[in-house]
């Protein structure tokens, strides 16, 4: 790969095992994406995705928001974390911490997340309930710009999947995870490209 094309340096912030962490760091495996993942950062510390970034070779860190006093301390700590890795591009995979606008408005255009719903459809938590409460047919996952509005940035990439008769929020959460790992990938990868930025408050593409 060229210079001109060199790989984007990625952060991945999680909370958790992080299944879609793990999809990012595969794809970027192949020579041809144009994104490297070089941290991975918890905030907690017994996230099992640690374990696995640690496995991959990719250096991994819980900065526990437990430690710090205030949300400022901890993401101030979160940024030196990702300045020291170079950090160009930070992608949330279950990460469960809502940022603060300062820190939103330093990533803005920069910082992308995964949501378990079609939005702007079922923002914030317990979205498979919520769209079987709401008796929706088609159902998914979005990634999306991260703004200061929870769930409200310009959307890069949305996969759809049927509501089936007698599902349960635990089979339809399945099948949203069977589609996010590919779309999280493909997302990234129009960022990390320069084909999907944003700019004026949408997403703009470009071949």
């Amino acid at each position: 790969m060229s210079n001109a094309a060199r790989k984007k340096r990625v952060a991945v912030l999680i909370s958790g095992r992080g299944s879609n962490m793990t999809a990012l760091i595969e794809a970027a495996k192949a020579a041809d994406y144009p994104a490297e993942i070089v941290a991975v950062i918890a905030n907690k510390v017994d996230a099992g995705g640690l374990e696995t970034a640690k496995a991959h070779g990719i250096a991994a860190h819980a900065i526990a928001h437990r430690d710090y006093p205030t949300k400022q301390a901890h993401e101030a700590a979160v940024s030196d974390a990702l300045q020291a890795a170079g950090a160009e591009i930070v992608c949330l995979a279950g990460y469960m911490r809502l940022m603060s606008a300062e820190f939103v408005q330093a990533w803005e255009g920069r910082m992308i997340n995964i949501h378990p719903s079609l939005l702007p459809l079922f923002k914030g938590l317990h979205t498979h309930e919520q769209a079987l409460e709401a008796g929706v047919r088609v159902h998914g996952c979005t990634v999306h710009f991260v703004t200061a509005g929870m769930d409200e940035g310009p959307i890069i990439a949305q996969t759809a999947v049927p509501v089936l008769n007698g599902d349960t929020s635990d089979s339809l959460a399945l099948r949203v995870l069977s589609v996010e790992h590919e779309t999280y990938a493909r997302a990234l990868a129009q960022v990390a490209s320069g084909k999907a930025v944003m700019q004026a408050g949408r997403t703009v593409f470009s071949d």
